[in-house]
């Protein structure tokens, strides 16, 4: 148990960068357009492909496993 309690912010921090990163390196669907009010995608679907789709998953699991080591960070605190 030790073990975890050494490693766990550790892991936190590695996973948030990942998660930042990951987000910030996803394409906006929003232009210079949509940012100045206009609308410059019209009404067609995007459909994520390749290294898109890999981020949007990899934002997605790692989020999730944030959070999960968030709890167990806190889990931890309470029994200690």
């Amino acid at each position: 148990m030790s073990l975890v309690i050494k490693i766990l912010p550790y892991a936190q921090i590695i996973l948030s960068v990942i998660l930042v990163s990951a987000v910030l390196l996803q394409q906006s669907a929003a232009g210079i357009g949509g940012a100045l009010g206009g609308n410059d995608s019209g009404n067609f679907h995007h459909t994520r492909r390749g290294f898109e789709k890999f981020l949007f998953y990899l934002s997605i699991v790692c989020a999730i496993l944030f959070a999960l080591f968030a709890f167990l960070s806190i889990i931890i605190k309470v029994k200690a």
